[in-house]
């Protein structure tokens, strides 16, 4: 039967329709984990942290990639770890049970480590943006971090306490997290090899939010500086009485403190507090521009401390997969161990053979007139 020109083109519309359909049917879903704390205290940090991950997810899921052939889509499992480790332990049975092709997280030191075991059995590739050494200590290829570890950290403020600001004795408080224990230690460290007494050592827990006996005990001392390893939720009611015990030290901190979370909380009290963060200020860091405009346009915000290596090590996690032409963990774990490209946070991010960043630096800021303001950076790229 002889067709008209009309039936013709019907049938060629007919046929495009038929072969979209069939195009759009073979998009492959690629599953990958996410875990963080999405509730509690720390929740800020969890949600920072997702946003980041979700622009990723967002601009490579935009690029239509091709992997072994096939147009795939990455999918984001999350769930919410409540920065506890036996809910942690509980999320990564889960996630893996649920078939992820890798791990982005957890946040928390004390979450991550019991949860590499974990994936590392599975042999899932995990970026997580725990900073305790102990993380990428324990031997296993699958863990990658997205910040620089607390040795580095530790290292850089407790040095800068003594030979930047001066300080001659200090007092050191810690939750007890594998965080702010490990931060703590590492600053305590670089601060005796730097000259300096530490005159006292005390200990608390993250769920505090009074510090008077403890910061009673430290005034007695009279040290030049108070460095606490923990988050900001604590950090926050502990800078207010120390302002109330009339304690004339200085609060110093890690990156959990460096927060506009912090800032708020604290108030005026905030002022004169000196933190760590891991990475280059964001003006300073290679794709911070493009970066602040994109995610102020996604979400209507700045972006806080850990979005932008939230970003990074998702994005690495994903090119990797493009690099090897693979989705299969074992097939494309080799090639994330050897990323080396641009990226937000470093004009060359990438990896040391126990799953460290190459490239990492810290930056020292202090709180001026309720803001955060640069002091020194040192290293990073």
């Amino acid at each position: 039967m002889k067709l008209t020109t009309k039936q013709s083109m019907v049938a060629v519309f007919a046929y495009v329709a038929v072969a979209a359909t069939a195009s759009a049917q073979t998009v492959e879903d690629v599953k990958v984990g996410f875990a963080a704390p999405l509730t509690g205290a720390q929740a800020h940090y969890g949600e920072d942290f997702l946003n980041g991950v979700t622009l990723a997810v967002e601009n490579f899921n935009a690029t239509k990639p091709v992997i072994d052939g096939k147009q795939v889509r990455i999918v984001l499992d999350k769930a919410d770890d409540q920065a506890d480790p036996r809910v942690g332990t509980t999320v990564a049975q889960k996630l893996v049970d649920d078939g992820i092709k890798g791990m982005i997280g957890h946040f928390n030191s004390g979450t991550t480590i019991p949860a590499s075991r974990i994936y590392a059995a599975a042999g899932i590739p995990q970026v997580s943006m725990a900073t305790a050494p102990e993380y990428t200590q324990q031997g296993y290829k699958t863990t990658f971090r997205m910040m620089t570890s607390d040795t580095q950290q530790g290292s850089v403020v407790g040095s800068y306490a003594v030979k930047g600001l001066g300080f001659k004795t200090v007092a050191i408080i810690d939750d007890r997290t594998a965080y702010g224990q490990g931060l703590a230690d590492q600053f305590e460290k670089a601060a005796k090899a730097a000259g300096a007494t530490i005159v006292d050592r005390e200990y608390t827990n993250d769920k505090a939010i009074d510090f008077k006996a403890v910061l009673t005990k430290i005034k007695a001392k009279n040290p030049d500086g108070v460095f606490y390893g923990g988050a900001d939720a604590q950090a926050a009611p502990m800078a207010k009485q120390m302002r109330e015990l009339n304690i004339k030290s200085t609060l110093m901190g890690g990156e959990m403190v460096k927060s506009d979370t912090f800032l708020k909380i604290a108030g005026p009290a905030a002022d004169g507090v000196v933190a760590s963060l891991a990475g280059l200020p964001m003006d300073n860091m290679p794709g911070g521009k493009k970066y602040l405009e994109e995610y102020k346009k996604r979400f209507n915000a700045d972006p806080q401390t850990y979005s932008p290596y939230g970003y990074d090590g998702a994005m690495a996690l994903f090119m990797a997969m493009k690099a090897a032409n693979s989705t299969d963990p074992a097939k494309y774990l080799p090639f994330l161990a050897k990323t080396s490209m641009p990226a937000v946070t470093s004009s060359d991010l990438g990896y040391d053979a126990k799953g460290d960043l190459k490239n990492g630096g810290i930056t020292v800021y202090k709180v001026v007139d309720g803001k955060w303001t640069t002091l020194q950076t040192v290293g990073g790229k």
